[in-house]
This record gives structure tokens, C-alpha cells and sequence, in this order.
């Protein structure tokens, strides 16, 4: 059995999908990674992974420096990409993930293959690990896994709150959901 920690980012200094492409964290979200680092002592030693974006390695700079340990980049954990062409990412994301409660929830079956392909691959990725990991990682990322553990169809099954930690199961080759982090504050997806 192994347990993977996804940790969302801090809060950003800037939207994703705003006039910054790699914005990092804002004071709060430096004192958001704080906590977050804090919290990730208890589980014992764990590998550090994180998306190759500013706003995660920043959120995990706290538990390395905590550790004494150094995070490796997975490219696996990284923000979704949208398509070439799209210039509104916001928008795209918002059609593709809506997130807002009271609004229509997409399904993975009817989003474009593409996304469906990454989110099989973000899966793959979390499936082949064999080592306790603390993962820094983003929204979209956390909900395609806990989509897969909680064997959904819907493109976003939780709300995961800045640097909120919710925790995964790797066992017998199937992904499973053990605790979900604490939920985001209306308006917090940046």
C-alpha cells in the first residue's frame, strides 16, 4: 500500500490563465504552505513530488526546507493544458470543470478525448507509485484522481481549498480516496 498526499498550491499572487502564465504565491499562500508543511509532519517520511509550475514548487519549499529533503518535478502533476488555440484558458476551464455549486456538473465521457487522455494519465502516474509522497499539485489535477478513486464520471467531485491536503491510496493496482482536504472558499480557484 502506498499513500500519496496531494497538496493543492498556495494562493497565487495572480489567476492562472490571467496576464501571469507561472504567477507564485501571494503572502497568503506562503503562509498557507506554511501550515501545509506543518500538517505533513505527521504522516511520517515522505517523498517530495511537485508540478513543475511556480505556485506549487513555492508551496512545497516549506516541508523541503522542513525535511531536509529535496522535491523532484513530475510534469505528471502539472496543471491541465488547454488546447492550442484557446486564448480564454479561464473560460475553457470554466466550460470544461465547472466548479461553481448549482452548476451543471461536465462528464469525463463527453469533454474532448484529449482531456480524458490526461486525466487516464495523471491516473497511470498516481497508480505506478511505490512510495509514500507528499504531491504538490493543483485543483484540476487533485479532482482527476479523486474522479477515478471515487469511480466518478463527473470532471470535478471536490472543491480542494488552498494547500488543503487530501490524501490517496494506492493498492492492488486501483487508486482509492481516504480523506478529502478541506474545501475552497467560494471564488478561490485562481
Amino acid at each position: 500500500m502506498t499513500r500519496l498526499f496531494l497538496i493543492r498550491h498556495g494562493e497565487p499572487e495572480a489567476a492562472w490563465g490571467g496576464a501571469v502564465d507561472d504567477p507564485g504565491l501571494s503572502e497568503g499562500g506562503r503562509a498557507q504552505a506554511d501550515v501545509a508543511a506543518a500538517a505533513l509532519a505527521g504522516f511520517g517520511p515522505l517523498a517530495i513530488l511537485s508540478s513543475p509550475m511556480r505556485r506549487c514548487r513555492e508551496t512545497a519549499a516549506p516541508y523541503e526546507r522542513k525535511t531536509g529533503l529535496a522535491a523532484r518535478v513530475e510534469p505528471s502533476v502539472s496543471e491541465v493544458v488547454a488546447p492550442a488555440g484557446v486564448t480564454d484558458r479561464r473560460s475553457w476551464l470554466r466550460a470544461n470543470f465547472p466548479w461553481d455549486s448549482g452548476v451543471a456538473r461536465r462528464q469525463w465521457s463527453d469533454v474532448d478525448p484529449a482531456l480524458r487522455g490526461w486525466r487516464d494519465s495523471v491516473s497511470s502516474w498516481a497508480c505506478s507509485m511505490r512510495q509514500d509522497a507528499a504531491v504538490f499539485s493543483h485543483f484540476i489535477a487533485i479532482n482527476a484522481l479523486a474522479s477515478v478513486a471515487m469511480r466518478s464520471d463527473d470532471t470535478i467531485v471536490c472543491a480542494p481549498g488552498y494547500a488543503s491536503i487530501t490524501e490517496f491510496e494506492v493498492r492492488d493496482g486501483g487508486l482509492y480516496l481516504i480523506r478529502l482536504g478541506d474545501s475552497m472558499v467560494q471564488g478561490e480557484v485562481r
